[in-house]
This record gives structure tokens, sequence and C-alpha cells, in this order.
């Protein structure tokens, strides 16, 4: 596993009147990739963006967009949300019933390519296409609202996917979504994560942005 632990602010979270803003106080404070959920209103019970706040948003940074499809279909919208500015583009499994043609759909477009799980989804559905993909995200909450608590159990599930990434292919990212920050990520880190995302965990009225990163990169060193 890379020691390199990257943060991936959510927008989800963010001041949407003052997104811009948001979005470059977070590259300012150290951030790898900026978090992009997307939401249909059909897999998850909640409507999100498209690709033209995406496009809008990549004319103030040049920051990777993290761009997580939590869409029915989403075979539809990739090249959409390429040609807006998606550097990584992660669907769902619960969603792809051909996920090789979709992983495929992806790099075809020279973004990279990651496949994501629901809390309840088990792990070995991704053993055959971990050959193909460049990130693993699983879900530590339910997937359609920021602000949920993280479930505990998806601690082990963290270890026993990161065992499984380094017997098939180690170059893969695993990325942690839901409910993790300062008070918590450092066991996340421990279990085998080296992508955080965090929503409400950076974007608050508590703290500033450039404080909340801090915490968090802080809580990451005690562990590292």
């Amino acid at each position: 596993m890379t020691n390199k632990i990257k943060l991936s602010p959510s927008i989800l979270s963010a001041d949407f009147a003052r997104l811009g803003e948001h979005a470059t106080e977070a590259v300012k404070a150290g951030a790898d990739y900026l978090h992009v959920d997307v939401m249909d209103g059909h897999f998850v019970p909640n409507i999100t963006i498209g690709p033209i706040i995406l496009e809008k948003l990549r004319t103030v940074t040049d920051i990777p967009f993290d761009t997580h499809l939590m869409i029915e279909k989403p075979e539809r919208y990739i090249e959409d949300f390429v040609k807006a500015g998606a550097s990584i583009v992660t669907v769902h499994y619960e969603t792809c019933p051909h996920i090789h043609r979709t992983v495929q759909q992806i790099k075809n477009t020279g973004a990279k390519a990651g496949v994501v799980i629901n809390p309840a989804t088990p792990i070995n559905v991704l053993e055959e296409i971990l050959p193909y993909v460049d990130l693993v995200l699983l879900m530590s909450v339910n997937p359609g609202f920021g602000g949920q608590s993280y479930i505990e159990t998806t601690t082990d599930k963290i270890r026993r996917m990161r065992d499984m990434i380094e017997r098939v292919n180690p170059a893969i990212e695993l990325e942690i979504d839901g409910g993790v920050g300062a008070q918590n990520v450092g066991t996340v880190v421990q279990a085998g994560a080296n992508v955080i995302v965090a929503g409400s965990a950076v974007f608050n009225k508590r703290q500033s942005v450039a404080q909340n990163i801090a915490d968090i990169r802080a809580a990451i060193r005690q562990v590292s």
C-alpha cells in the first residue's frame, strides 16, 4: 500500500452559493482530489449535480475531480462527465450488470476507473474486476445524503478489501466515503484505506476548511 494518504473533500457538503470559493479553499489547504457526488433521485433518494457544474468548477482549479456516479445506467453519462473535467469516474457495482464493459468505457475516455460498493454488498463481488480498475470505493454510510454516521463494521471490511487488493492488484487506491473525520480517520487508515472522502468534516460552520483539513491530517500523522 502506498504511504501517501490522500484527502478527497466532498463538495456535497460545500456551500453551493460559493462553490468555487469553497473548492479553492480545500485545494489551498492541501486536498489531493475533490470528490463530486452525482445523484439521480433513482439509485439514491437525492438529486445533486450534472456535468455543467463540473465544467464550471474546472475553471477555478486543476485538481483531479474524483467523480462518484450514484446513478442508474451510468454508462449514459460517463463521456459527458469526463469532457466536463472528471479525472476519476467511479461507478456502483450495484448499477452495472456489465461492470467490465463499463470500466472499459471509462478507461477509453482517458479517465481513471473506480468501482463502488454499498455497505451491505460483500467485497467478493469485486475480485474479478480488480485487475482492471484504479480505485475501489467502500461506502461507510448508505449513499444519498451527507452528514451520516460511520458504519462501524466497515473497519473490518476495509481490512479484508485491502488484503484482496494486495493479492490481486496492489496499485489500486482504496477509498472510504461516509462519516469519516478527525475523530476516526486514524482507525480507517490503519485498516488499509489510503483515500479519505470527507464532506461535513471539511465543509462546516464550526471551523474553516483549512483548519478542518489540518485536523484530519494531524490525526493521520498520529498513526502513520
